[in-house]
């Protein structure tokens, strides 16, 4: 063993592995197969060392300085202190464990399978379980939140149909996840740095030869593990987002309706004229949307082998003027996503334009043996096709030039990036240039499709400086979440979908990846039956990624009103989500700052609730709102188990609930059981905005539990541009204080000038109104009257139907103080 450069190396019998504090709360073990450590990442935003590529990522990547630590060479083992850990290697046998400052044991290789390869050259690290271990995370999965004794396969594929609880994998390769122990509630996170495919065995193998263990397993590369402490499991998200990188902000449309269905753009002739119909009719049925999808029939052009998807052309029958078919969305306050794909098929138009360029991926070795030099060549859409090489500086920059000729010039910022999982290239050692380092397909498959959103980011912002790029995108490798919203593909039309696509969107919300949904209504199969549709909605109002997209096999058309009689409950819903968002739009900056989820799963928001840990049927929007969508077809109750040590409130009702109880509620077709956490604070639109795009928030309703003291940080920018990168935005940081005199402080930060008008605190109080309100310490008027309340300028109400207190008052900008006095009064004394 020796030190240095602040790396502890460690030559055993099989492979040398370096250590390295990175920071007070990560380690990094790297056992070396590979042999010469080298350091070359698309994926990490954070370093501590120089890196190949750090001039490619630029501003994306930050070096930082690693803590000092104590090494102590004893004659058994080798203990290594900084930070908030300690790590002991232990000399014979050999293996590593990391403890936390408490001395809690977070992590322990398994003695003599610590570090492998295996006969096919896979590579194999394996660490020591408890029974007592949940495992979440693994990025986008199918299934249950908790993996304990599951095996999970990280192979991206176009995996059409999926099974919501058993197929294996989904669409995206992102090898990290999260072990709590439910003995000491604390959580620690493992990511991988490694691109090859991969697979995970959290405690499904079982041997009476080893105790209880979890395997990961590598096609190639080297075991590169990220240690990352928690205790909680928050701390280790915020940490594991550091490293790999945070969302950018997205743009306010982002979160309305985003309309889609293959359908439209698969007509004979006339798609556009179908598309800005649909917008017509929308706003015909008072329902609000800000989006549209546009899917691949676009690009569809004749050729020797029949009609074919050709990316970067347009299919002149069905999009006449693609420009002025733009213009025309843009006037209806829609953006267009227009789908892109990175195969070209054998039969493309522009296919000797392309290869002339030198753009794709090229024949192994071996195939070149055969067929000589060449693009490697594998199934897609129609045919055999080629693949475009994003590691290539050459290929990135005609790649860019192409997409602002045939899709940004036509008039968009925004770009649906789908189909690059590059499952369909079988040779794992066809070439690719990796940025002049050269390596094979099999090495950086995984992250193409990360290229590919940084591309178009680019093309994006050099085309339209100004514009706020929106980027949809199906895959991805770990760091995704800088570039792309994302969802988690082409899900079945089915009630087990509904559900368990839930636990889907919250385990990538643990994965570091908080901007993403499923489609709503299902992508495959029949159309849904109407109640399926209504309970569809009614949940997808809560996805970050609010989409409504089909490929029905009965040759329908998902819309929201497809069912006349079901039209109303759907209507509701979506203008609920467009009422929320204040409230989205502020969480959706919280995750661009911290990478933490915005639907979040109880077992994060409520660690010490071992009720919680399995739960996804339940979870948190945000820290104040608990969702209870019904899931179940045909149901007139809704169970609900409400987290332990908390006090909440039904949204609709304003009944109290002590947490630790299981509650049944009855609930008809109209129903969204929701719930207000106390100490909660949830801005929303007092004014209906139907446009998240034109329409701005005048009337802002702060809803607010004063149960316990409660915090929010409500953020707003004008939502389209890239000016609040330099200021113009503002921050309204709510703290709200508890007791029998509350107290609301409003603090104001930034340039932008708010469109909001009119402030309404909404205060839950069932039961109890106050004595006096003041503002900025001066009272305001009571009115026993809702009428006289309403047509004044400043005053308060107590409603005794809703359980609530209004204060209303105009939104001058600046700071402001609110108290409310509920103390108690001797009538018989006054």
């Amino acid at each position: 063993m020796e030190l240095v450069d602040d790396w502890v190396r460690v030559h055993t019998d099989g492979v040398e592995i370096r250590l390295l504090l990175m920071t007070d709360d990560i380690l990094r073990i790297r056992a070396g197969f590979e042999g010469d450590f080298a350091e070359e990442s698309y994926t990490l935003t954070t370093t501590a060392w120089p890196d190949r590529l750090d001039e490619f990522l630029g501003e994306e990547r930050t070096r930082v300085r690693t803590p000092s630590v104590d090494v102590d060479d004893r004659d058994d083992r080798l203990v290594l202190v900084g930070g908030n850990l300690r790590v002991e290697v232990e000399k014979e046998p050999f293996r590593i464990c990391v403890y936390d400052g408490d001395g809690t044991l977070l992590h322990a290789d398994l003695v003599g399978l610590g570090y492998l390869e295996d006969a096919n050259r896979r590579r194999v690290h394996t660490s020591e379980i408890s029974p007592e271990d949940a495992f979440y995370g693994f990025g986008e999965t199918t299934g249950s939140l908790n993996k304990a004794q599951k095996l999970i396969t990280m192979s991206p594929k176009d995996a059409l149909g999926y099974d919501p609880r058993e197929t294996d994998p989904l669409y995206k390769h992102i090898p990290f996840y999260l072990k709590m122990n439910r003995a000491t509630r604390k959580a620690v996170g493992y990511f991988y740095h490694n691109t090859y495919e991969c697979d995970f065995d959290l405690g499904r193998q079982r041997s009476n030869y080893w105790p209880p263990h979890s395997r990961y397993r590598t096609d190639g590369g080297d075991i590169d593990l990220f240690l990352i402490a928690g205790p909680g499991i928050r701390d280790v998200v915020r940490r594991y987002t550091a490293l790999t990188g945070r969302p950018p902000l997205l743009p306010k449309y982002a979160l309305g309706y985003l309309a889609s269905s293959m359908y439209y753009s698969e007509l004979d002739a006339d798609s556009d004229r179908a598309i800005t119909e649909f917008v017509d009719v929308a706003r015909a049925e008072d329902i609000p949307v800000d989006g549209f999808q546009l899917s691949s029939g676009y690009t569809t052009q004749p050729t020797e082998a029949g009609a074919k998807r050709c990316v970067f052309t347009w299919n002149e029958q069905r999009f006449p003027d693609p420009e002025g078919f733009f213009a025309g969305m843009a006037e209806r306050g829609i953006t267009v996503s227009p789908n892109v794909k990175p195969g070209v098929l054998d039969v493309h138009p522009r296919l000797e334009e392309f290869a002339a360029e030198g753009v794709f991926v090229t024949r192994s070795a071996d195939a070149a043996a055969t067929a000589g030099d060449g693009a490697a060549v594998g199934a897609w859409w129609g045919g055999r096709g080629r693949f475009v090489d994003f590691t290539k500086p050459a290929a990135r920059a005609a790649w860019q030039r192409w997409l602002t000729e045939a899709v940004l010039d036509k008039g968009t910022t925004s770009v649906w990036n789908d189909n690059c999982e590059y499952d369909s290239v079988i040779d794992e050692d066809s070439g690719c240039d990796f940025d002049g380092g050269g390596a094979t397909i099999g090495r950086l498959r995984t992250v193409m499709a990360n290229l590919m959103c940084r591309v178009t980011r680019d093309g994006i912002a050099a085309k339209s400086p100004s514009a706020r790029p929106y980027i949809v995108c199906r895959s991805g490798h770990a760091g995704i979440q800088r570039y792309a919203q994302s969802w988690a593909g082409d899900n079945t039309t089915s009630w087990e979908s509904l559900r368990h696509n839930i636990a889907t969107i919250l385990g990538m919300g643990l994965s570091g990846f908080p901007n993403h949904g499923c489609d709503i209504g299902g992508f495959h199969g029949p159309a849904p039956e109407p109640e399926l549709l209504v309970r569809w909605v009614q949940h997808g109002i809560f996805q970050p990624r609010f989409s409504i997209h089909s490929v029905n096999t009965d040759n329908t058309v998902t819309e929201p009103w497809m069912y006349r009689d079901h039209t109303s409950y759907v209507r509701d819903a979506i203008k609920l989500r467009y009422r929320l968002f204040p409230y989205l739009y502020s969480l959706t900056a919280r995750a661009a700052r911290t990478g933490l989820p915005i639907m979040e799963p109880l077992v994060s928001s409520f660690q010490h609730d071992p009720a919680c840990d399995e739960n996804f049927a339940e979870f948190m929007l945000g820290d104040s709102l608990l969702v209870a969508n019904v899931l179940t077809a045909g149901a007139s109750t809704r169970a609900v188990r409400l987290p332990a040590g908390e006090v909440f409130y039904d949204a609709w009702t304003r009944k109290r609930y002590e947490g630790g109880q299981s509650v049944e509620l009855p609930v008809d077709l109209g129903s969204i059981p929701l719930f207000v956490r106390g100490g909660g604070i949830v801005p929303v639109a007092g004014n209906q905005l139907d446009s998240l795009t034109r329409d701005e928030v005048t009337d802002l309703r702060l809803v607010c539990a004063p149960e316990r003291d409660g915090h929010f940080l409500l953020y707003e920018d004008d939502g389209l541009t890239r000016e609040h990168e330099d200021g113009a935005f503002r921050e309204t940081e709510i703290r709200m204080t508890a007791g029998d005199r509350v107290r609301l402080d409003l603090t104001r930060r930034g340039d932008y000038r708010s469109a909001v008008e009119t402030l309404l605190f909404d205060l839950i109080r069932p039961g109890q109104c106050p004595r006096w309100v003041t503002l900025d310490g001066e009272r305001v008027p009571q009115f026993l009257h809702r009428g006289h309340f309403e047509a004044a300028e400043v005053g308060w109400h107590y409603d005794p139907g809703l359980g609530s207190v209004l204060i209303k008052t105009p939104d001058h900008g600046g700071d402001l103080a609110v108290a409310v006095s509920f103390e108690s009064v001797d009538m018989l004394g006054l």
